[in-house]
Protein backbone atom coordinates (compact mmCIF):
# COMPACT_ATOMS: atom_id res chain seq x y z
CA UNK A 1 0.00 0.00 0.00
CA UNK A 2 2.65 2.24 1.19
CA UNK A 3 4.32 1.40 -2.57
CA UNK A 4 1.09 2.31 -3.95
CA UNK A 5 1.11 6.16 -2.39
CA UNK A 6 4.95 6.98 -3.13
CA UNK A 7 4.07 5.61 -6.81
CA UNK A 8 1.11 8.00 -6.98
CA UNK A 9 2.46 11.44 -5.16
CA UNK A 10 5.70 10.60 -7.13
CA UNK A 11 3.48 10.90 -10.70
CA UNK A 12 1.63 13.94 -9.18
CA UNK A 13 4.74 15.31 -8.91
CA UNK A 14 5.52 14.94 -12.49
CA UNK A 15 2.28 16.39 -13.87
CA UNK A 16 2.40 19.90 -15.21
CA UNK A 17 0.13 22.48 -13.84
CA UNK A 18 -1.24 23.05 -16.69
CA UNK A 19 -3.18 26.64 -15.58
CA UNK A 20 -0.02 28.03 -15.54
CA UNK A 21 1.10 29.67 -18.84
CA UNK A 22 4.66 29.02 -19.46
CA UNK A 23 7.51 32.26 -19.15
CA UNK A 24 7.28 34.71 -21.72
CA UNK A 25 11.05 35.56 -22.34
CA UNK A 26 12.25 36.14 -18.64
CA UNK A 27 9.17 36.97 -17.37
CA UNK A 28 6.68 34.07 -15.43
CA UNK A 29 3.29 34.42 -16.56
CA UNK A 30 1.47 33.97 -12.70
CA UNK A 31 -2.08 32.96 -13.15
CA UNK A 32 -4.99 33.52 -13.49
CA UNK A 33 -2.92 36.11 -16.53
CA UNK A 34 -3.38 34.08 -20.27
CA UNK A 35 -1.20 34.30 -23.08
CA UNK A 36 -3.04 31.59 -24.49
CA UNK A 37 -6.23 29.49 -24.95
CA UNK A 38 -4.46 26.28 -23.43
CA UNK A 39 -3.43 28.51 -19.96
CA UNK A 40 -4.19 30.45 -17.35
CA UNK A 41 -7.87 32.29 -17.08
CA UNK A 42 -9.24 33.75 -20.72
CA UNK A 43 -10.67 36.90 -19.12
CA UNK A 44 -7.19 37.80 -17.91
CA UNK A 45 -5.49 37.71 -21.27
CA UNK A 46 -2.10 39.62 -21.94
CA UNK A 47 0.02 38.80 -24.56
CA UNK A 48 3.84 37.12 -25.39
CA UNK A 49 5.11 39.51 -28.61
CA UNK A 50 8.77 38.47 -29.68
CA UNK A 51 9.31 37.36 -26.25
CA UNK A 52 8.04 40.01 -24.23
CA UNK A 53 4.90 40.49 -22.03
CA UNK A 54 1.94 42.91 -23.11
CA UNK A 55 -1.19 44.32 -22.46
CA UNK A 56 -3.39 45.25 -25.15
CA UNK A 57 -6.00 48.15 -24.39
CA UNK A 58 -9.41 48.18 -25.54
CA UNK A 59 -8.54 49.61 -28.89
CA UNK A 60 -6.07 47.35 -29.94
CA UNK A 61 -2.92 49.50 -28.91
CA UNK A 62 -0.26 47.30 -27.00
CA UNK A 63 2.00 48.26 -23.95
CA UNK A 64 4.92 47.19 -22.60
CA UNK A 65 4.62 44.78 -19.34
CA UNK A 66 7.26 46.16 -17.05
CA UNK A 67 6.39 44.02 -13.93
CA UNK A 68 3.74 41.75 -12.15
CA UNK A 69 3.20 41.46 -8.22
CA UNK A 70 0.80 38.36 -8.58
CA UNK A 71 0.17 38.39 -4.36
CA UNK A 72 -1.23 41.78 -4.87
CA UNK A 73 -2.99 41.41 -7.91
CA UNK A 74 -1.36 44.04 -10.28
CA UNK A 75 0.63 44.53 -13.52
CA UNK A 76 2.61 48.07 -14.58
CA UNK A 77 2.78 48.85 -18.36
CA UNK A 78 4.90 50.92 -19.70
CA UNK A 79 3.63 54.22 -20.44
CA UNK A 80 3.22 55.33 -24.32
CA UNK A 81 5.81 57.29 -26.05
CA UNK A 82 5.88 60.69 -26.25
CA UNK A 83 6.64 61.25 -29.97
CA UNK A 84 9.85 63.22 -29.94
CA UNK A 85 9.76 67.18 -30.99
CA UNK A 86 5.79 66.91 -31.25
CA UNK A 87 4.80 66.46 -27.31
CA UNK A 88 2.14 63.68 -28.86
CA UNK A 89 1.61 60.23 -27.04
CA UNK A 90 1.87 57.37 -29.47
CA UNK A 91 -1.98 56.21 -28.53
CA UNK A 92 -3.19 59.88 -29.26
CA UNK A 93 -5.19 58.58 -32.75
CA UNK A 94 -6.49 56.34 -30.13
CA UNK A 95 -7.55 58.89 -27.28
CA UNK A 96 -5.03 57.28 -24.50
CA UNK A 97 -5.27 54.66 -23.00
CA UNK A 98 -9.03 52.47 -22.63
CA UNK A 99 -9.48 49.58 -20.75
CA UNK A 100 -12.68 47.67 -21.48
CA UNK A 101 -15.19 48.71 -18.55
CA UNK A 102 -16.46 44.83 -18.45
CA UNK A 103 -12.54 44.11 -18.38
CA UNK A 104 -11.25 42.24 -15.28
CA UNK A 105 -8.74 45.04 -15.19
CA UNK A 106 -8.58 48.78 -13.81
CA UNK A 107 -6.29 51.15 -13.76
CA UNK A 108 -4.68 51.58 -9.82
CA UNK A 109 -5.04 54.53 -7.45
CA UNK A 110 -1.10 54.33 -7.62
CA UNK A 111 -0.58 56.05 -10.54
CA UNK A 112 0.32 60.14 -10.85
CA UNK A 113 -0.78 61.06 -13.94
CA UNK A 114 1.10 63.65 -16.23
CA UNK A 115 -0.88 65.66 -18.97
CA UNK A 116 1.09 68.12 -21.55
CA UNK A 117 0.10 70.36 -24.36
CA UNK A 118 -3.27 70.84 -22.56
CA UNK A 119 -6.08 73.60 -23.72
CA UNK A 120 -6.63 76.16 -21.56
CA UNK A 121 -9.82 74.47 -20.45
CA UNK A 122 -8.39 72.08 -18.24
CA UNK A 123 -7.80 75.46 -16.17
CA UNK A 124 -11.36 74.82 -14.63
CA UNK A 125 -10.72 71.76 -13.49
CA UNK A 126 -8.89 71.13 -9.93
CA UNK A 127 -5.80 69.04 -11.34
CA UNK A 128 -2.42 70.33 -10.33
CA UNK A 129 -1.38 72.92 -13.30
CA UNK A 130 0.94 75.38 -11.05
CA UNK A 131 4.74 75.98 -11.66
CA UNK A 132 5.18 73.20 -8.99
CA UNK A 133 3.28 70.27 -10.79
CA UNK A 134 5.60 67.28 -11.23
CA UNK A 135 5.22 67.68 -15.03
CA UNK A 136 7.32 70.69 -15.20
CA UNK A 137 10.43 68.52 -13.66
CA UNK A 138 9.47 66.13 -16.44
CA UNK A 139 9.67 68.63 -19.61
CA UNK A 140 13.26 69.56 -18.15
CA UNK A 141 14.82 65.99 -19.59
CA UNK A 142 14.54 63.32 -21.99
CA UNK A 143 11.09 62.53 -23.73
CA UNK A 144 9.52 65.17 -21.82
CA UNK A 145 11.50 68.01 -23.35
CA UNK A 146 9.61 68.37 -26.64
CA UNK A 147 6.63 69.39 -24.34
CA UNK A 148 8.85 71.84 -22.52
CA UNK A 149 6.50 75.74 -22.26
CA UNK A 150 2.79 74.03 -23.34
CA UNK A 151 0.41 74.22 -20.41
CA UNK A 152 0.55 70.78 -18.32
CA UNK A 153 -0.62 69.68 -15.07
CA UNK A 154 -0.85 66.49 -12.99
CA UNK A 155 -3.42 64.62 -10.77
CA UNK A 156 -3.06 61.22 -8.76
CA UNK A 157 -6.06 59.19 -10.38
CA UNK A 158 -8.27 58.31 -7.58
CA UNK A 159 -11.57 56.41 -7.05
CA UNK A 160 -13.36 59.63 -8.10
CA UNK A 161 -12.22 59.02 -11.62
CA UNK A 162 -13.12 56.34 -14.19
CA UNK A 163 -10.84 53.65 -13.53
CA UNK A 164 -10.74 52.27 -17.06
CA UNK A 165 -9.61 55.66 -19.06
CA UNK A 166 -6.70 57.89 -19.21
CA UNK A 167 -8.26 60.28 -21.97
CA UNK A 168 -5.67 62.00 -24.55
CA UNK A 169 -7.01 63.91 -27.39
CA UNK A 170 -6.50 66.93 -29.87
CA UNK A 171 -8.05 70.02 -29.03
CA UNK A 172 -7.64 68.69 -24.95
CA UNK A 173 -4.25 67.15 -23.93
CA UNK A 174 -2.48 65.47 -26.74
CA UNK A 175 0.33 63.36 -24.27
CA UNK A 176 0.81 62.09 -21.01
CA UNK A 177 2.78 59.55 -18.81
CA UNK A 178 2.59 58.40 -15.27
CA UNK A 179 4.55 57.70 -12.49
CA UNK A 180 3.59 54.46 -9.81
CA UNK A 181 3.83 55.78 -5.66
CA UNK A 182 5.20 59.08 -6.27
CA UNK A 183 6.22 60.75 -3.45
CA UNK A 184 6.43 64.74 -3.26
CA UNK A 185 10.48 64.71 -2.12
CA UNK A 186 11.35 62.21 -4.54
CA UNK A 187 14.22 62.80 -6.83
CA UNK A 188 13.02 62.75 -10.80
CA UNK A 189 16.01 59.78 -11.31
CA UNK A 190 13.82 57.66 -8.63
CA UNK A 191 10.63 57.93 -10.45
CA UNK A 192 8.75 54.75 -11.05
CA UNK A 193 7.30 55.25 -14.32
CA UNK A 194 4.75 53.38 -15.35
CA UNK A 195 0.79 52.75 -15.09
CA UNK A 196 -0.30 50.52 -12.44
CA UNK A 197 -3.00 48.00 -13.24
CA UNK A 198 -5.05 45.88 -10.73
CA UNK A 199 -7.05 42.84 -11.67
CA UNK A 200 -9.86 41.40 -10.05
CA UNK A 201 -9.33 38.01 -8.24
CA UNK A 202 -11.45 34.98 -10.20
CA UNK A 203 -15.20 34.11 -9.11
Amino acid sequence: MMFVIIVLLTLLSHVPALDVCPKCGNMEVPYPLSTSDNCGNPRYRIYCNSGALEFSSAQGFYYRILSINPSARKLVIRPPLIVKNTCCSSDLSLGGLSLNENSSFNISTHNTVMLFNCSDNILLSPLNCSSTSFCRQYEEVGEGSGCKGTLCCHFLKDTAMTSHRIRVRAGGCTAYTSVVDIKPDDPIDRWNYGIELQWLPPL
